[in-house]
Parts: structure tokens; sequence; C-alpha cells
């Protein structure tokens, strides 16, 4: 299933857009300004595959959120939805890292199809020193363009690492956020979990390059 995260004001709108994607197995949390929807990502309890982001919002214009959300988020995918089709404000969205500009009134439909369209491709920054990418519609992992087979869980932990390259991700994060890890198992098998999937995309765990851990909280993904 794929997951969202739906920042748009019109709470009419959004219900009808969610709806719709429902039904194409797209699972969709609503922020109905952009401070919620900021403090959703900002607490790592929802593992995201995209955001789709109107420009008109309360408080904050959505061009700033865009670039608050690349900065901080620099590998997750950025669709915009906006009434807003000057040509300008599509450059300007470009340029702040939105992946996809869809003006509105569209057919909920072309959203589930354009989501689609940018998960095939992998969310990863491009450039030359990332080693791995993630194909997320898939569930599959490429290391230097090499498909890596992993188990669910583990595939799961990597992926929300993944997602959050760079920031610590704290072992209760992971347990609360991941449904293949049962909370019964315990913070101990986080670590047991993370000491396989070090040894299958071939990290040291006396030395790790990729998976590091951050003593008192949990651990951090380097993709270099």
């Amino acid at each position: 299933m794929i997951r969202i995260l739906l920042i748009e004001d019109d709470e009419a709108l959004a219900k009808l857009i969610a709806r719709v994607l429902e039904k194409e197995n797209v699972q969709t949390q609503i922020a109905l300004n952009p401070l919620d929807g900021l403090e959703i990502l900002k607490s790592n309890n929802y593992l995201l595959d995209a955001i789709v982001l109107d420009l008109s919002l309360p408080d904050m214009d959505g061009l700033e959120v865009c670039a608050l959300v690349r900065k901080t988020h620099p590998s997750l995918p950025i669709i915009i939805s906006s009434a807003r089709s000057q040509t300008l404000d599509k450059i300007k969205g470009f340029e702040l890292g939105a992946d996809d500009y869809i003006a509105k009134p569209y057919e909920p439909i072309e959203l589930v199809f354009r989501l689609r369209a940018i998960l095939r491709r992998g969310i990863t920054v491009v450039t030359d020193d990332k080693i791995f990418t993630i194909d997320v519609d898939k569930h599959i992992l490429y290391k230097n363009g090499k498909i890596l087979e992993l188990p669910l869980a583990e595939y799961d932990i990597f992926a929300f690492l993944f997602e959050k390259e760079g920031f610590a991700v704290s072992r209760e994060d992971l347990l609360l956020s991941l449904s293949s890890i049962k909370f019964q198992s315990g913070l101990k098998s986080i670590d047991v979990l993370v000491g396989r999937l070090r040894s299958r995309i071939g990290d040291s765990p006396k030395n790790p390059r990729f998976i590091h851990s951050v003593r008192g909280v949990g651990y951090k993904f380097i993709n270099a």
C-alpha cells in the first residue's frame, strides 16, 4: 500500500481525494493546515511514501512548506496540487524540490497515476555518491543498482531509516511505526533485526558505514 500525507485546507476536497485514493490502495493522512502537516512529518510515527501539497494554505505558503520538507526529507517525493497554475509558481515549486505539479481542478484518479509513476522511479536524491535506492511501489532495495533481497521487517526498517537519512531514529519509533514488527517483541528485537540488516547490506557491525548506532537513542542511516 502507498502511504501519503495530503496537506490541503479544503476539507471537502481532501476527503474526496482520500476516498478515491483509498479505492486505489493509497492510504491518505490529511492535514488541513501546514503546521499540522509538518508536525506529522516531524513525529516520525507515520512512514510516508509521498506528500501531496497545496500551495494556498493558511499560516504558511505551500512553497515555503515545500522548501522545509525538502530540507528535512531530501528523498521524500513531493507533488504540488494547486489552483495556482502560473508558470512562475510551477518553476518555483520545482526549484524548491517538488517532483511533480498538478493543476486544480483535476480528477483524483490522475493523482493516483502520478504517484505510481514517481514511486516506480524510486525515491532517491540524484547525486553520484548515493549507494542505495528504493522502489517503494515494489518494495525493492537496490545497492549500486543491484537488487538486495530483504525479509519484510528488515526492509521496513531500512525504508524507515532511508526516509529519515541523517536523522537519529529511536527504537521506539521503529517499533510503533512498523506493522511488520510485533509490539510484543520489545526493543531488543529492533537491535536483532538491525544486526541482521547490517549483515545483508554489507555493513560492518563494529565499524558501520551505513547504519550507525546513536547512543541512548537508536540508529541513523547515511547513504554514502
